[in-house]
């Protein structure tokens, strides 16, 4: 993955700027929202081209080797001796969702910046690139303490909207969770909400790490997938895939500190398959319901995962 160079050098790892993600307006334009190309987590991953739901049907024409079977025009293909596909033009004002996960499980890296700042620059992009491309740009931005709902609008000035809600939320402020929550609750409410607030044939793309998304969210956003293109971009940092090397280390959150040993091979071990059972689940999940799984590092480029994930705009 290219390194962060398209960010400016005096770029915060926390936190985020509304200034900063106003000039990811730029590299934006490189983003095509037209045409998605979504890589798999699976081993061995294929590259999965799919137009968007939000489509008008244009015209009926014969059948060709290639064709997608479940365009088939079956009234057509009833009353001839020969199979037709239906043929769509994009809808232009598309709605596009953008969900922001700024829960206290975001604000964490030990490379790059954090899962919370990678997901907000990420979230800016997709919303100038929405901007570019003439589609209606709405969002949900959620926290532990709170979440903001912003209905999707057109022009400059929907995006500068959405920018400013999202360095200015709350959350960004953290405050200690209740013992016991692991977030859940607050995913659970995001996924209620926004399966109240999308439109069928919107694009909607969720930016998140996935902690707490228990039942209850996945069943919010499996139904919000039956009728819109939904595209989870995972969020991580390498440590939560694989301790460091093994040794005495120092943890430091706010005003807690904590030391650990990664020295024994099968705390290690169990650490690694802990990490993939959660993304097996995520990736079956999505594999289940038809939605597009996208790994982001905290030490990744967004501009550059986005321009491999959703295509470069070419004109």
């Amino acid at each position: 993955m290219p390194p962060l160079d398209r960010l400016p050098p005096d770029a915060s790892p926390v936190s985020v700027t509304q200034a900063g993600l106003i000039r990811l307006n730029g590299p934006a334009r490189l983003i095509a929202l037209d045409v998605l190309r979504v890589n798999s987590l699976q081993t061995g991953a294929y590259v999965s081209h799919f137009r968007g739901r939000g489509m008008e049907f244009d015209e009926s024409r014969p059948y060709q080797p290639g064709d997608d079977p479940r365009s088939i025009d079956w009234r057509v293909t009833a009353r001839s001796t020969t199979a037709y596909t239906k043929l769509f033009r994009e809808e232009r004002e598309r709605p596009v969702l953008v969900v922001t996960d700024l829960r206290e499980n975001m604000h964490f890296a030990t490379r790059g910046c954090f899962k919370s700042v990678n997901a907000s620059r990420a979230a800016a992009l997709l919303a100038w690139a929405a901007h570019h491309r003439g589609d209606r740009l709405g969002g949900l931005i959620f926290g532990d303490g709170s979440h903001r709902e912003l209905k999707p609008r057109l022009g400059r000035q929907a995006a500068l909207r959405f920018v400013h809600a999202l360095a200015e939320h709350p959350d960004w402020q953290r405050r200690p969770r209740v013992d016991g929550d692991d977030g859940e609750t607050a995913m659970t409410t995001a996924m209620a909400a926004l399966r109240r607030v999308a439109r069928p044939g919107s694009l909607v793309v969720v930016l998140s790490d996935f902690a707490g998304f228990g039942r209850a969210a996945q069943s919010y956003l499996s139904s919000v997938a039956r009728h819109n293109e939904v595209l989870a971009v995972f969020l991580s940092d390498p440590v939560e895939r694989d301790l460091p090397p093994p040794g005495r280390y120092r943890l430091v959150s706010g005003d807690d500190e904590l030391a650990i040993d990664t020295g024994a091979t099968r705390a290690r071990n169990d650490y690694h398959a802990a990490f993939e059972k959660r993304v097996h689940a995520l990736d079956r999940f999505c594999q289940r319901y038809g939605v597009h799984l996208m790994p982001m590092s905290t030490d990744a480029d967004p501009v550059g995962s986005l321009q491999a994930a959703l295509g470069r705009r070419t004109h």
